[in-house]
């Protein structure tokens, strides 16, 4: 996800979008996003208070825009710059299941929570739900191959 259409902007099919990616480029003219499974040029664009103005191939009216609010802008992964070592993006560790080191199995990363000092993941077990910290004392491994993230068992942590 690289944006989230949160209403119309003007009678013309433009829409306002709230920008998910920290790269602004993905929102320049002749880029290609997908929305809905269909890929849509980007015909124009402009920054205006913390969103994007985006003018899309095939969106020529407000309410063909005013249709697609609450919808997810998207790139393929092919086209998602790799990180540095030891560094995901969250569409890769959202499912993860993951375990502490004396095999004890936690749940799943249903989601993530972004704060000032670090992330949290929430993971969901069978019967609770735990906070982890996304921080290097707590998180040891990250096996995206085999979906699984080995956490180390701080005092308190999980009570």
């Amino acid at each position: 996800m690289v944006g989230r259409v949160l209403g119309t902007w003007g009678l013309r099919g433009d829409l306002r979008v709230q920008p998910l990616t920290d790269n602004p480029e993905r929102f320049q003219p002749g880029q290609t996003v997908w929305l809905r499974g269909v890929p849509r040029r980007i015909e124009a664009s402009r920054a205006q208070k913390g969103q994007v103005i985006l003018k899309l191939s095939g969106v020529a009216r407000a309410e063909e825009a005013e249709a697609l609010r609450g919808e997810v802008l998207e790139v393929p992964i092919a086209e998602v710059p790799a990180l540095s070592e030891d560094w995901y993006y969250h569409f890769q560790l959202v499912g993860l299941q993951v375990w502490t080191e004396d095999g004890r199995f936690l749940g799943a990363i249903a989601d993530i929570l972004e704060t000032g000092a670090n992330d949290v993941y929430i993971v969901r077990g069978a019967d609770r739900e735990y906070l982890i910290p996304a921080i290097a004392e707590v998180v040891q491994q990250v096996d995206l191959e085999a979906g699984r993230m080995t956490i180390r068992e701080l005092p308190g942590l999980l009570e």
